[in-house]
Parts: C-alpha cells; structure tokens; sequence
C-alpha cells in the first residue's frame, strides 16, 4: 500500500515524548494559548506552571515528565500543545537519517509498524509539493 493511502503516524498520548528534565520553549503566542484553554492569566500559568530556564520559558517537569502530563490521561493540554510538541515525531532529522528513523520510531508507539524509512521520506516529498 502507498503510504499516502495509510496513516503512517498517530499519537497514542503515551508520554515517553513528554518525560525528561526539561520541556520545549514556549512562544508567547502558545503560552497565551494555554492559559486561555485553562482559563488562567498567564501570570498564574507562569507561577504554576512554567519556568525560566537559560533564557526559554518552558513548561515545568514534575516527576520527570511536563507538568501537563497526566499517566491515566496523557497531556491535559493536548488541543493547545506547543508547536514543538505537535511536530514530534515527525522532526525532520529522522528524513536525513535512517538511523534516527530506527531510534524514534523504536521508542514512539505511535508509527505505523509497517512503515519503512523510504516510505517516510516518500510520504513527506509527497506532502510537501502538493
């Protein structure tokens, strides 16, 4: 089957991309965006939920994942997710290279099974010239 035919990527919300010691930079257009979905101020999201870190404003970890990730419910922001997070996995550094292909899609339930790396940078030509 041609992978335009097929869905080659749908996130599971399973938060292995959500855990480490830090979060994506957030823009001021995504943090507004946030607190308008939680329908906080951004200066209550700021307190509550994000932190300075090297010049970024991101969201804070807790227990080694972003605070909006929730295990039973996974990310409790996910209709307002950053930009960065809504692109994962589909970074353009897995088309460059087969074996970062192989590392994300090994961790990221959310591929196809069947999907090859060919497949991907087929699909993704695909899209991008339509």
């Amino acid at each position: 089957m041609h992978p335009r035919q097929r869905k080659i990527f749908e996130c599971k919300r399973c938060g292995f991309c959500c855990q480490g010691e830090s979060t994506v930079s957030l823009s001021p257009e995504e943090v507004q965006r946030i607190a308008a979905y939680l329908k906080i101020s951004i200066e209550e999201l700021t307190a509550r939920f994000l932190v300075h870190r090297g010049g970024r404003l991101e969201m804070r970890t807790l227990e080694g994942h972003c605070i909006f990730y929730h295990p039973q419910e996974g990310c409790r922001i996910h209709p307002v997710k950053p930009d960065h997070c809504r692109q994962w996995p589909l970074h353009p550094s897995i088309l460059k290279d087969r074996e970062n292909f192989e590392i994300i899609r090994s961790s990221c339930p959310g591929f196809s099974e069947e999907l090859t790396w060919e497949e991907l940078r087929e699909f993704w030509r695909g899209e991008s010239t339509d």
